[in-house]
């Protein structure tokens, strides 16, 4: 009976040691799990507000640039390709410079040596009819109404560089033909309404100029903004089938900012005996005197419309 509490005792002090022999550990263990929730916690936190921002800005942009896009990148395209073709042709009139000056020779202009002979044809034709034909093509109105009758049929997209591959619409081919027959190759006509519609109605006279001089023409495009001159350039190349190599100061096409530079480019090829065609783009609203000597000139007239839409574009 005495040894009953005697064999108790040791084993109740024993079970009441066992947890407070762990108890540090656990103290340690849970410390170290609350300090990473809340680590954890503050960053989702830290998360969420970054994808908060980051769908704020994306309504920003979406809400900013929304039906503007198209319009940047238009005047982006045209000023790139403005500059790379300006880059260009300068290198081009590097290597071209010559250090030796040359005589200049002057010559009289086309339109004086054909003069006399238009006259005469004019006085035996008589009449107003033959008064408006009178000019440098009084003798080839046969030509240019075949040509413009040959535009107005299937497009030629596999045409030889400087023919048109484009189709001509009837309203073109009339301004074409009152242009050359007419107003004698200078002259103002209406605009078609866009750049392109224009630089086709162009392309169309290049082509018929391409037929009675060949080689001995140039073109001149003045249109006084590097995007519009980009426009100008891509509408001629694709209805020309032409190449970057056929814009440049000895070749083709010469594309102008200033009408100083295009009076003065156009002076030099009258003195070697050369035809500059001069195209006046439509949203330059005054013509030069200057440029009102030289025989071939095409300027586009805007309509209200059109002389708005560009006020707003720039």
């Amino acid at each position: 009976m005495t040894e009953s509490p005697t064999s108790e005792s040791p084993l109740s002090p024993q079970g009441d040691t066992t947890p407070s022999a762990h108890t540090p550990g656990e103290t340690w263990q849970e410390l170290a799990l609350q300090e990473l929730r809340r680590e954890r916690d503050q960053l989702r936190r830290d998360i969420g507000e970054l994808e908060a921002r980051r769908e704020a800005i994306q309504q920003d942009i979406a809400s900013s640039f929304s039906g503007q896009a198209d319009t940047v990148a238009r005047r982006v395209k045209g000023f790139q390709d403005y500059l790379v073709g300006a880059l260009q042709d300068l290198a081009v009139a590097a290597e071209q410079v010559e250090l030796v000056p040359q005589q200049v020779l002057v010559q009289p202009s086309p339109l004086d040596a054909s003069a006399p002979a238009a006259t005469t044809a004019a006085s035996e034709n008589g009449g107003a009819a033959a008064a408006g034909q009178a000019g440098l093509f009084g003798a080839d109105q046969e030509l240019i109404r075949q040509s413009l009758e040959r535009f107005q049929g299937q497009p030629d997209f596999y045409a030889d560089p400087w023919k048109l591959r484009r189709s001509l619409e009837a309203g073109a081919a009339g301004c074409l033909e009152s242009w050359f027959l007419e107003q004698g190759g200078r002259g103002a006509q209406p605009s078609s309404g866009s750049r392109n519609r224009n630089g086709l109605i162009t392309a169309a006279a290049i082509a018929i100029l391409g037929e009675l001089y060949g080689d001995r023409f140039q073109t001149l495009v003045l249109a006084g903004q590097p995007e519009r001159l980009g426009e100008w350039r891509r509408s001629l190349q694709d209805c020309l089938g032409l190449s970057r190599e056929d814009f440049g100061p000895s070749s083709g096409i010469v594309l102008f900012e200033r009408a100083d530079a295009l009076i003065e480019r156009a002076d030099r090829l009258e003195e070697r005996g050369e035809l500059p065609f001069i195209v006046i783009d439509a949203a330059q609203q005054v013509v030069e005197i200057p440029i009102l000597q030289f025989p071939l000139w095409l300027a586009f007239a805007p309509g209200p419309g059109e002389l708005v839409s560009e006020e707003e574009f720039y």
